[in-house]
């Protein structure tokens, strides 16, 4: 049975041996950068939340959300004349940052039930109420891309308040 676990002290190296397949290695950072992203952003007091995804006591994945409802820094600043901004300012959300299932366990459904299971967690609104959940996926990431259309995940016509560029595809979950 599939299940998010916090990372921790006690597994926190279980997560960072997880790997995807050579081929997948741009689709998504390594668990290691991952969770120095999560300190970082947590020690800027951004909420971040590590999971690492079980199939029973197997460590399978790795999965990091976070919510924004804060429009303002730096490396948003580009951003705030621009009709993006116009159309998410004020809106809250929730993101899946990180989503990955070692090498050894795909194909298996591990990803479809963790990633429910995230939904589904985030659906509780852990850090308050929120719109949407974004996520980014690589432009050649078809499985990807199936996998989070499957749950109603779509393309926005415009550029959703998320990491974007041209290799990588933006998409939303109305809540």
């Amino acid at each position: 049975m599939i299940q998010l676990k916090k990372v921790d002290w006690d597994n926190y190296e279980d997560v960072i041996k997880l790997h995807v397949a050579k081929e997948q290695e741009d689709f998504v950072a390594d668990n290691d950068a991952s969770l120095i992203h999560a300190f970082l952003a947590m020690s800027e007091g951004e909420p971040v939340f590590a999971f690492a995804i079980y199939n029973d006591d197997t460590p399978v994945g790795f999965i990091q959300m976070g919510y924004d409802d804060d429009w303002s820094g730096e490396e948003r600043k580009d951003w705030l004349e621009s009709d993006v901004f116009k159309k998410w300012d004020g809106k809250k959300y929730y993101f899946i940052w990180r989503f990955m299932i070692d090498k050894k366990y795909q194909g298996k459904g591990y990803g479809k039930e963790a990633l429910r299971k995230a939904i589904e967690f985030l659906k509780t609104e852990p850090c308050g109420k929120a719109e949407y959940i974004t996520l980014s996926y690589e432009r050649t990431n078809e499985v990807a891309r199936k996998l989070y259309f499957s749950f109603g995940f779509y393309e926005p016509t415009e550029f959703a308040p998320y990491y974007h560029d041209e290799d990588e595809i933006s998409a939303i979950l109305k809540l």
